[in-house]
C-alpha cells in the first residue's frame, strides 16, 4: 500500500494522556458555608511554585476566585508561563517519551496513515472533487499527524492535486516552529495577514498555512474542508457545576414592613413559607488559593508526588453567571438538576467549535452552501454518552499529578462530551451529519490497521528490534482492557447529510460500518 514509512519509536511504559488508573490529585475542597480559607502565612512572603502561579494568585486576590475554565486557560495558553505556550521555547517538550505524555501518532506511523485513509475515501465517497480540498488539523502537536497524513495523501495523486492549503491552527510558536521543519523541511517560513506560510515537502504545490485560532481559518463556501481534532477538544477549558439545595436563608418566610411616618417602628407582618420545597440549584466550583496549612491526601507515594497544590476547588455561596446559563442549555443538563450532588463538566468553547466545523461543512442560514462536502474526524477521550464529570487531570512526566500544582508546568484536560459535541453540530447546520463515537480499536481495526502493521514488519523483517516495536505499537492503538487506548478513546465524524430517498442503509463512512466507496 504505502511506499513510505518512519522509524518506529520506542515508548514502552509510557502513559498516554487519559488512562483510567489516572487518580484526580483535589486537595481539601472548601465549602460555600466554610470561614475564610485561613493564612498562618503572609501572602506576599509565601513561595509559590511557579511565576504563574503566583500571577494568578494575586489576581484571584483582587478579583476573588475564577471559573475553572479560566484557570485552565491560563495554565494551558498563557504568553506568561502557560503549558503549550511557555515550555518547549525553554529546552523541553510536551510529547514523547521524554515529555509529559505519548499520543497515538507518536506510538506507530499507522495511526496517522489511517487517519490519510480516511481522508481519502471520505474524498472519493464524495465524488473526488478535483480542486477546492482544504485539509484543516487544530491543535496539531509537532506535527506528526499531519506528515504521516499527507505522506499517505501523496500516494493519491488526484487528491493530492486537489488540495490547495493546509491550515494548522497552533497558538504555539515553539511547536509551529517544530511543525514547519518537520513538514516543510528547508522551505522559508513567510509572515502573512493570516499568520505564517510555507511550503510543504510533500508538494510545492500545497501551500501550509499556521494559524493562531480557527476563527482566522477562511470560511469559504465553495470549499471542500477535511478537518482533524485529535486531543484537541480535551484540552479546551470546561467550567464545573454542582446541585445543591436552596441555602436555609432562601428558604425563610417573607418579610414585609409597612409604611408610616409614626413611631415606634412600623408593624410587620409575616407571610407563611410555603410547605413547596424550592427547587436545586447549580453552583459552580470555582478555583482559589490553599491555605498554606492544607493536607493534600492522594493515593501516590511521596515521591511520585512531592508537590502540594498551589490551589482548590471552592462551592460559590450563590449561582454565578455561568451556572445560571450553561446547565440551561441543554436538556440532558436540566435532568440532572433534581438530582443533589450531581456534577457535570460543560465546555463552552467545545462546542462551540463543533458547531463551527458543521457550519463549514455543512452550511447555515448565515453562511449558505449550495452542496454540503467535506467532514471532520474528531478522536479523543471521554464517555460515549453520558456527560462528563469528576474528570479535572494533570500529567507531568508521565505520571498523574494535581491539576493545581505547578500551574503552566504541568498538563491538564478532561474528557470529552461526545454527545454534547454531536448535538451542537447538528444544530448548527442541517447539511450535516454525525456518527460515532467509536471505540478506537473498532475504528483502527475497521480502517485495516492489522493488515498494515503486517505490511511494516515485513518490510522491517531484517530488524527484529523494530518489527516487534511496529507490533507492540499497533496492539497498543488497538487494546480494549480496562487501561487500554483501544477502548478509552473515540473517534467521532461529522459529514455531509445526504437525503436517502427512503433507502434502509444509508451510506455510513468508513470506520462507522461503512465501506470505500470507488
Amino acid at each position: 500500500m504505502m511506499q513510505l514509512s518512519r522509524p518506529a519509536i520506542s515508548l514502552a511504559g509510557r502513559c498516554c494522556r487519559k488512562s483510567p488508573s489516572i487518580v484526580r490529585f483535589v486537595a481539601t475542597r472548601w465549602q460555600s458555608t466554610s470561614p475564610s480559607i485561613p493564612s498562618s502565612q503572609p501572602f506576599e512572603t509565601r513561595k509559590w511554585s511557579t511565576p504563574l502561579a503566583k500571577d494568578l494568585a494575586e489576581a484571584i486576590t483582587l478579583t476573588g476566585p475564577i471559573p475553572v475554565a479560566s484557570y485552565m486557560r491560563q495554565c494551558l495558553t498563557s504568553p506568561d508561563g502557560g503549558y503549550y505556550t511557555t515550555k518547549s521555547s525553554q529546552g523541553g517538550d510536551q510529547f514523547g517519551a521524554k515529555g509529559d505524555f505519548v499520543t497515538s501518532p507518536e506510538i506507530s506511523q499507522v495511526f496517522g496513515e489511517l487517519v490519510g485513509l480516511w481522508v481519502v475515501a471520505e474524498w472519493m465517497a464524495q465524488g473526488k472533487r478535483g480542486d477546492g480540498v482544504h485539509i484543516i488539523e487544530v491543535g496539531p502537536g509537532r506535527g506528526t499527524l499531519m506528515d504521516d497524513m499527507l505522506r499517505t495523501i501523496s500516494n493519491f495523486k488526484p487528491l493530492a492535486n486537489a488540495i490547495v492549503t493546509i491550515y494548522m491552527v497552533e497558538a504555539s510558536k515553539p511547536l509551529r516552529e517544530a511543525q514547519h521543519k518537520l513538514l516543510c523541511g528547508d522551505a522559508a517560513l513567510k509572515e502573512i495577514d493570516l499568520g505564517f506560510q510555507s511550503q510543504s515537502k510533500y508538494s510545492g504545490a500545497q501551500r501550509i498555512v499556521w494559524c493562531e485560532d480557527m476563527k482566522f481559518v477562511p470560511k469559504d463556501t465553495n470549499s471542500t474542508p477535511f478537518i482533524i481534532a485529535h486531543e484537541f477538544f480535551d484540552a479546551l477549558p470546561i467550567h464545573i457545576f454542582h446541585s445543591v439545595s436552596p441555602s436555609p436563608s432562601s428558604s425563610q418566610a417573607n418579610t414585609i414592613t409597612t409604611s408610616t411616618s409614626q413611631p415606634p417602628p412600623p408593624p410587620t407582618y409575616t407571610l407563611p413559607s410555603s410547605n413547596k420545597p424550592k427547587p436545586n440549584e447549580w453552583r459552580e466550583l470555582l478555583v482559589t488559593p490553599t491555605s498554606p496549612t492544607t493536607i493534600t491526601f492522594t493515593t501516590s507515594s511521596p515521591k511520585e508526588n512531592t508537590h502540594t497544590p498551589d490551589f482548590d476547588l471552592l462551592l460559590s455561596k450563590l449561582p454565578t453567571p455561568h451556572s445560571s446559563y450553561l446547565p440551561q442549555t441543554s436538556s440532558r443538563y436540566k435532568s440532572l438538576l433534581p438530582h443533589k450532588d450531581s456534577i457535570i463538566e460543560i465546555s463552552p468553547e467545545s462546542l462551540t467549535t463543533a458547531a463551527d466545523f458543521a457550519v463549514r461543512i455543512g452550511g447555515s442560514a448565515n453562511s449558505p452552501k449550495a452542496k454540503p462536502s467535506g467532514a471532520a474526524l474528531i478522536l479523543d477521550y471521554g464517555p460515549t454518552s453520558t456527560i462528563p464529570t469528576n474528570s479535572l487531570r494533570g500529567m507531568k512526566a508521565h505520571k498523574p499529578v494535581s491539576p493545581f500544582s505547578l500551574p503552566g508546568l504541568v498538563d491538564i484536560s478532561a474528557d470529552v462530551d461526545f454527545t454534547g459535541l454531536a448535538e451542537a453540530a447538528i444544530h448548527a447546520s442541517p447539511g450535516v451529519e454525525v456518527h460515532g463515537p467509536v471505540e478506537q480499536a473498532l475504528f483502527l481495526t475497521s480502517m485495516g490497521i492489522q493488515q498494515r502493521a503486517e505490511a511494516l514488519r515485513k518490510k522491517a523483517a531484517g530488524d527484529r528490534e523494530a518489527a516487534d516495536r511496529i507490533e507492540l505499537g499497533w496492539k497498543r492503538l488497538v487494546d480494549r482492557g480496562p487501561t487500554g487506548m483501544g477502548r478509552i478513546y473515540k473517534a467521532m465524524a461529522i459529514v455531509p447529510h445526504v437525503p436517502d430517498g427512503g433507502k434502509k442503509d444509508p451510506r455510513r463512512p468508513v470506520g462507522f460500518g461503512g465501506d470505500v466507496v470507488v
